[in-house]
């Protein structure tokens, strides 16, 4: 298989920075040269700061794809599932360009972005720029852990890449972004037992509520099976944002195909046959969302080559 990026698959870290750009250069053939430049600036970062465990990931957008690669396409490669149901919207809100950087040292993360960012000011304009960071034990600013049920070890590459069903894009990664906007005033005036409720897991160890206690419209069971009651496994490398007046969580799903994310999405919005839908979405809305395919190193570079 196609070497993947390493940001794919890494495990969590202490800082990291999402940037979202859209192209506003006209020749594909000078971004492609720059997007293996940058996985050039990972590498570079990663051999002087290895102590900080340097990952990054280049995705490009669903809409823009194909005027950057033209005549290649991932066979399953679809804008964002713009979602809309009552008050619960998951908007779409489509980006050329997606990088993702991690590291364990806050300044390794500026530095590393700050020289993306050179790359790419003269062709694209910066749309979104997003600091994470590592909350407590991993988790998210409700309290709960995010990565329960996050595959582990070798399984990751299992649930996350692309395989040889797609020989083109072997090694690549289909990701969908969201921000997601915390009602933290709401949240914190529940009870940790009605917060459990509603997430379908202890608070203290995530470990899922009993059969009892167990509400159909917990998050717990919303993300865990989809409507048509298969489980569905992603790999999330979702990171905490925020500052004294706004809070939430950059998440972030990849996937060795879009489906998985898309019947998540539609189980937590649209719900199950008696629309009981995910009980999180009344404390927590997604502000934005996009799809990326984030493609193999030797793909970025073969292409960058003409070849």
């Amino acid at each position: 298989m196609s070497q993947p990026q390493k940001g794919i698959c890494a495990e969590a870290n202490l800082h990291g920075l999402f940037l979202l750009f859209n192209v506003v250069e006209d020749d594909p053939a000078l971004i492609r040269r720059q997007l293996a430049r940058i996985l050039g600036l990972f590498d570079h970062y990663d051999e002087e700061h290895y102590e900080a465990m340097v990952s990054g990931v280049v995705a490009v957008g669903s809409n823009y794809w194909l005027e950057l690669y033209p005549g290649l396409i991932p066979i399953e490669l679809a804008p964002f599932p713009d979602m809309h149901c009552g008050d619960r919207h998951a908007p779409a809100v489509p980006c050329d360009l997606y990088i993702q950087i991690r590291a364990d040292r806050a300044d390794v993360c500026f530095g590393l972005g700050m020289a993306v960012y050179e790359l790419l000011k003269p062709y694209v304009e910066l749309v979104e720029q997003v600091k994470g960071f590592r909350y407590l034990d991993g988790r998210d600013l409700n309290g709960f852990r995010d990565d329960n049920g996050n595959p582990r070890g070798l399984r990751k590459m299992d649930v996350a890449i692309v395989g040889d069903n797609d020989p083109d894009f072997a090694g690549g990664s289909y990701l969908h972004i969201q921000r997601y906007r915390h009602n933290m005033d709401r949240w914190e005036q529940l009870s940790e037992a009605e917060q459990e409720v509603v997430m379908g897991r202890t608070k203290a160890d995530g470990v899922p509520l009993p059969e009892s206690l167990l509400d159909s419209g917990s998050h717990f069971q919303r993300t865990s099976q989809a409507q048509d009651g298969q489980p569905q496994e992603i790999l999330r490398q979702s990171m905490p944002y925020g500052d004294m007046q706004e809070q939430g969580l950059f998440f972030v799903s990849c996937a060795a195909s879009p489906k998985p994310f898309t019947r998540m999405l539609e189980s937590m919005i649209y719900g199950d046959d008696e629309g009981t839908y995910d009980k999180l979405l009344d404390y927590t809305s997604a502000e934005t969302g996009a799809a990326f395919f984030a493609p193999s190193v030797s793909f970025i570079k073969r292409q960058a080559r003409g070849s």
